[in-house]
């Protein structure tokens, strides 16, 4: 359980770590909090192949960037949010900072190392894993009993960018949010955003301040929703001098509320959320804006996200003619813009390509079990925690629907549970594995495209391993039903081994 100090390391030494989380974001310092919580004596570390610590929040520069979902579910259980419902990166990188340092992690934490390899042995009991330091190029080797996978579920390096024709002659500038250059000046320019999300929707309104003009080029609608970025509750409590933990918790509760009643409505009564959600729009926009036409999509209303829009901005954007909206097919690139399937021609000084990411299988290390390789595609997923035949390794992936750190949360504390029956059991291993019964279970792909349809996840399907159509085989289930199952999930039902 001990740990070498960093002077005594060598590119072929080993260092044990009773436990090691991969990833330094909001999925493994939380971790790294209910890991030191519930057993002190363990010894952690955590690896992070980026510069510092947040992830999304730190990869992420763009203008206006920001949270779309509220800080009090997206903010830990643990951990009282002070500050506005939508925050900024910036704001959420402070709350990161200020959990790190009440935690004391700062020296757990290892940034540029990145792991590119990981290998169970069983007749050792434990993982070796390869860790590449990009600051030097040195080579590091760790060992580990139980791997805790919390890197986040898209590729940081490799945005997705669609194949457009004539984008090699266009004069003016192309980036994508996921690598917003920092000396971009896009002041007095007319910039068009592609895409429609979450992003899209930030970026819109940040550039509309400066920009000459900006269009939102979409292929097809997003379905939008206002609300405040601060909650009206979250201000008269506090003006109460309520303490933050109540608030916090309040506010928490309001919004889970909130989301499970949007969510029940997605399924039981979609055509009446999808008039709520037009509705609401209407009073924001510009007379005589065609809202059928640019913000009611096709798909049901949930089985993508919705973007939030904090104040409206967006809505506020367009309203005073700094921003406007296309939806159209892009025909070709030309010298001066885009041409359109319709034949229009948008002309453009600088380009946005806000057409989303792809996702990136456990920050697409190699895997072996015993010497051979892992293929992910034909395993099973345990309660969305585990993976079938992968001993010792658990994984942290959050919700579509509702804020990623609620599932954080719940994940954590289901290891953790995990890890203290174990040792209650005696036993050094513990690996998810088909019961008789399960045997001939059908497999189901990872993702259903009948409850969640996004692009980013429709694309990376061949990638990822599959679900079962039982317990405890099956993933991607709402809060409002994790929420009670994931504590109670019965560790003795025979779907994992331990020894």
């Amino acid at each position: 359980m001990t740990v070498l100090a960093e002077t005594e390391r060598s590119a072929t030494a080993t260092e044990h770590v009773d436990v090691l989380i991969v990833g330094a974001g909001i999925s493994g310092i939380g971790a790294a909090h209910h890991l030191r919580e519930r057993f002190p004596d363990r010894s952690f570390v955590l690896l992070d192949a980026l510069e510092a610590r947040g992830g999304t929040w730190w990869t992420h520069r763009y203008p206006g960037v920001r949270s779309d979902s509220d800080l009090f579910t997206f903010g830990y259980k643990f951990k009282p949010w002070r500050g506005a419902s939508i925050a900024t990166s910036e704001e959420i990188l402070r709350y990161l900072d200020e959990v790190i340092d009440e935690e004391d992690l700062a020296g757990r934490i290892r940034y540029r190392h990145r792991v590119t390899t990981a290998s169970w042995s069983s007749a050792e009991r434990r993982w070796t894993v390869q860790v590449t330091r990009e600051d030097t190029g040195e080579e590091l080797r760790l060992t580990t009993d139980f791997l805790w996978m919390c890197q986040g579920y898209y590729d940081h390096a490799q945005p997705y960018r669609p194949q457009w024709a004539g984008l090699d002659r266009f004069g003016g500038e192309v980036v994508h949010p996921q690598q917003w250059p920092d000396d971009l000046d896009h002041a007095g320019k007319r910039v068009v955003v592609i895409g429609s999300g979450a992003t899209a929707a930030t970026l819109v309104p940040a550039i509309a301040e400066t920009a000459d003009h900006v269009t939102m080029l979409q292929r097809s609608p997003t379905f939008f929703f206002a609300r405040p970025r601060t909650h009206e509750l979250a201000d008269t409590l506090r003006s109460l001098g309520i303490p933050d933990e109540w608030t916090h918790e309040i506010l928490r509760r309001a919004y889970i509320a909130e989301g499970d009643e949007i969510t029940r409505l997605s399924f039981e009564s979609p055509d009446e959320l999808r008039a709520m959600l037009m509705e609401a729009m209407i009073p924001l926009l510009p007379e005589g804006f065609d809202v059928e036409k640019h913000f009611s999509p096709s798909y049901r209303p949930w089985q993508q996200r919705l973007a939030v829009v904090p104040d409206g901005d967006l809505f506020t954007a367009l309203r005073e003619g700094k921003a406007s909206v296309v939806t159209d097919t892009i025909e070709t690139f030309t010298e001066t813009g885009i041409r359109l399937a319709s034949g229009e021609e948008l002309e453009a000084d600088v380009v946005v390509t806000a057409t989303g990411f792809d996702l990136s299988l456990f920050g697409g290390i190699a895997f072996t079990v015993d010497g051979e390789a892992v293929d992910f595609t034909d395993r099973v997923t345990w309660r969305g925690v585990m993976i079938s035949g992968v001993p010792n390794m658990a994984y942290v992936f959050g919700y579509f629907r509702a804020s990623w750190t609620l599932r954080a949360d719940l994940v954590s504390e289901l290891v953790c549970r995990l890890l203290a029956h174990a040792q209650e059991r005696g036993a050094s291993t513990v690996v998810p594995q088909l019961r008789p019964e399960d045997a001939d279970m059908p497999l189901r792909p990872w993702a259903d495209p009948e409850n969640f349809n996004s692009g980013y996840v429709m694309r990376s399907m061949h990638l990822m391993f599959k679900q079962g159509d039982r317990e405890p085989w099956t993933h991607l289930l709402e809060y409002q039903q994790e929420r009670t199952a994931l504590p109670a999930a019965d560790l003795d039902d025979g779907t994992l081994r331990y020894s």
